[in-house]
């Protein structure tokens, strides 16, 4: 039975929101009495998103409002505000950041400016030549916020495109790689800051493109450069830590102390270092959700579920599946079956706690059909409701599409083919003829019957080109899914093979069988072992081959895990040193003494992946993280794999735009602000004074009318001339 794999060590969710929250906390302090506008482009607008709400921002003491920096008319009712910018450095931002100052009428009084990354000296030269902006600094800092925390331990760029940057044949030996990985390399960087892991050792993933044939002999492979992918990047890396170190060394900024725990680790691989794992059918929740199911994956992840409302009427709602749910938390790294009986226990715990709810008794169910009907009659509980809805529903849909598309047979081949032996350890012996009989199963859908082959090609380590064309026919597939197969070629894999070749050993043959641990249960349908699984578990053992995985730097080779960690030399906090800047509070990241392991996997990185990292901190003195430019589901691997094939040009890679301009409404003045004039008071009603008392004779006002003057002409205003004195004054103005 698998077990719920809880998050360890300190939360990336929770570093990224308290790096903004003790920002502003500090501005307030330097300007405690001023009023504050949050100012953020685009991309800083969705990474403060990824980890708060606009409601979270604006209860920040003196936070009255938040603006787009590509909006216009950002207008308020005081010219003494002070701006809070928060930018990711490039040329758009920069500029649009000048021409809130390059105006006659500046739009703040002063300005706070941080940075989510690392900014080039030309954006620093710029905002120097600026007289007005310069002269409104009033503070200026990064903070290494230019990544996007999904869970506790995970995090990704949001770059699915970047893909194509890496493995599209017309993107390599040009310009766009070579900005593309240094761009990740700042925001990898970013990330060791954050977690106050300003000089890991960095290692990287090497694969030799050169394959043997079966008497051992090397043979040409065909390599576009993507075996060094990893090394590239990793080198790009070093350099960003070097230049952090070197400038907080001129800057001053003391680095935070280790307090003994072990100098961090960093892990550079790509997507070639395992390509079966986003093949593979996964049964753990989570993997098994994305793979199956139309999960919503964008700015949020969500799925869309019918849910009864406390009025009792129903309606469709896309219901977030994050870290906030507490449910999805404990049971997204479970095997399927022991989710459902968590869930399922959960909820008769949860019912056994509120027995008014229970209903009859007698009729009491276990089924989840009977859980989910039990579900709308309990509307004063709508929070837990909708969560339960949620997750007994996806796993009711999961285990229907299990069936339907009869995973459990193909999974056990998938399982073979990924790890050259059968369910009993042996080596396969017909592996074609199951194929073949899977292929003809009309249960099978199109994207199964593509992964079975793709599988089948990689532990044969390529194919005849006869053989590929005939597999492809007798599955029925179309020339696209042809063309998906094909593509793993262009990430290293060999597909295709000569005649003279084809009696060569299959790549099982070069890769060991991941012995059996002692006290785990061995699924049939999870035997494979992910290449980061078995890195991780390499890298905690202290075994793990240098040459698999070499250090950027050799001499560090000699640092063992657990030696005395080293002074550190650097610190995340890069920036101008200014007198709102404070040294980073002891505690928080600093306070955790387990070693902290990062692993980037560029161009994607699977659930089951992900999984691994999870293990890992729980089960070892070491806290991993991974990171990745996006999380790859099979359907979206296979998606970007036929994509692979198409025009650069018709991709529309971000790196293939035109320059974003300034918008119009960014550079034209504000409209004056003109506050309404305060209407004058209302006079209350006077009463007219009591009459005579009854039969009392009137009395003239001989008092009051003794300073009345026959000829008195009434005040005027200053403004009006009586007519008598006004004189014609033509052509004057």
């Amino acid at each position: 039975m698998s077990k719920a794999v809880a998050p360890s060590g300190l939360s990336l969710l929770e570093i990224h929101k308290k790096a903004f929250v003790e920002e502003i906390k500090v501005i307030n302090e330097f300007e405690p009495t001023k009023n504050k506008c949050l100012v953020a482009d685009e991309t800083s607008y969705k990474l403060l998103m990824s980890v708060m709400e606009e409601a979270e921002v604006l209860s920040l003491p003196k936070m009255r409002n938040i603006y787009r920096l590509e909006q216009g008319n950002r207008t308020h009712n005081d010219d003494s505000w002070v701006c809070v910018y928060l930018l990711t450095p490039n040329d758009f931002t920069v500029q649009c950041l000048l021409a809130d100052f390059n105006r006659e009428r500046p739009r703040y009084k002063g300005a706070f400016l941080l940075w989510t990354s690392h900014r080039d000296d030309r954006f620093v030269q710029m905002i120097k030549n600026s007289v007005n902006l310069r002269n409104s600094i009033r503070g200026e800092k990064m903070l290494p916020l230019n990544f996007y925390p999904r869970e506790s331990n995970l995090f990704t760029t949001r770059e699915p495109t970047s893909f194509f940057n890496l493995y599209h044949t017309e993107c390599q030996n040009d310009q766009l790689i070579d900005y593309h990985l240094r761009e990740l390399a700042r925001k990898i960087v970013c990330v060791c800051q954050s977690l106050e892991e300003d000089t890991p050792i960095v290692r990287y993933g090497h694969r030799d493109p050169t394959r043997r044939d079966a008497d051992g002999q090397a043979i040409q492979q065909y390599d576009n450069g993507v075996s060094r992918l990893a090394k590239r990047l990793a080198i790009m890396v070093q350099q960003e830590l070097d230049r952090a170190e070197e400038e907080r060394y001129r800057n001053g900024v003391q680095p935070p102390e280790r307090k003994g725990r072990p100098q961090g680790v960093l892990f550079i691989v790509d997507r070639t270092l395992d390509l079966f794992a986003p093949l593979l059918h996964e049964f753990t929740y989570q993997a098994m959700a994305h793979d199956l199911l139309p999960i919503k994956d964008g700015e949020e992840v969500s799925y869309n579920i019918e849910i009864t409302t406390a009025e009792g009427t129903t309606e469709r709602k896309d219901m977030p599946l994050t870290d906030g749910d507490k449910l999805w938390v404990r049971n997204r790294h479970m095997h399927m079956k022991d989710t459902i009986e968590k869930l399922m226990a959960d909820f008769q715990s949860f019912l056994a706690a509120n027995k008014n709810f229970t209903g009859n008794k007698e009729q009491q169910n276990t089924s989840l059909h009977a859980i989910r009907d039990m579900m709308a009659t309990l509307p004063e509980f709508q929070k837990q409701k909708d969560e339960y809805s949620l997750h007994l529903t996806m796993a009711q849909e999961c285990m229907g599409r299990f069936e339907k598309l009869k995973l459990p047979d193909v999974a056990l081949l998938e399982q073979s083919l990924a790890t050259g032996y059968d369910e009993q350890g042996q080596d396969l012996k017909r592996p074609a003829t199951d194929l073949i009989r899977l292929l003809d199963d009309p249960a099978l859908g199109p994207e199964e019957r593509v992964r079975l082959i793709a599988l089948y090609a990689l532990y044969r380590d390529g194919l005849l080109e006869g053989d590929i064309v005939k597999l492809i026919r007798h599955a029925a597939l179309q020339r696209q899914d042809e063309d998906v197969v094909r593509s793993l070629e262009k990430l290293g894999a060999r597909v295709v093979k000569s005649l003279k070749d084809s009696k060569a050993r299959t790549s099982m043959d070069r890769k060991p069988r991941s012995p059996a641990k002692p006290g785990v249960e061995q699924d049939d349908f999870s035997r494979y072992t992910t290449a980061v699984k078995s890195m991780l578990d390499g890298f905690v053992m202290g075994n793990l081959d240098d040459r698999a995985f070499p250090y950027v730097k050799p001499e560090l080779a000699q640092q063992t895990r657990t030696g005395p960690a080293p002074a550190p030399t650097n610190v995340r906090n890069v920036g101008l040193a200014t007198t709102w800047s404070r040294a980073r509070p002891s505690g928080g990241a600093a306070a955790d003494s387990k070693q902290r392991v990062i692993v980037f996997v560029a161009g994607g990185a699977t659930y089951s992946e992900a999984r691994a990292c999870y293990e890992t901190s729980q089960s070892s003195s070491c806290s991993v993280y991974l990171g990745s430019t996006h999380l790859l589901s099979p359907g979206m691997f296979l998606r970007q794999l036929s994509e692979l094939n198409y025009r650069r040009g018709d991709l529309h890679l971000p790196g293939d735009q035109p320059p974003k301009q300034i918008p119009r409404a960014v550079a034209d003045p504000d409209p004056v602000y003109v506050p309404r004039p305060t209407p004058p008071p209302q006079q209350a009603m006077q009463r007219p004074p009591p009459g005579p008392a009854p039969g009392a004779a009137p009395k003239p006002p001989t008092a009051e009318m003794s300073g009345l003057k026959v000829h008195h002409q009434p005040q005027r205003p200053y403004y009006e001339v009586p007519e008598k004195k006004k004189k014609k004054r033509f052509g004057m103005f």
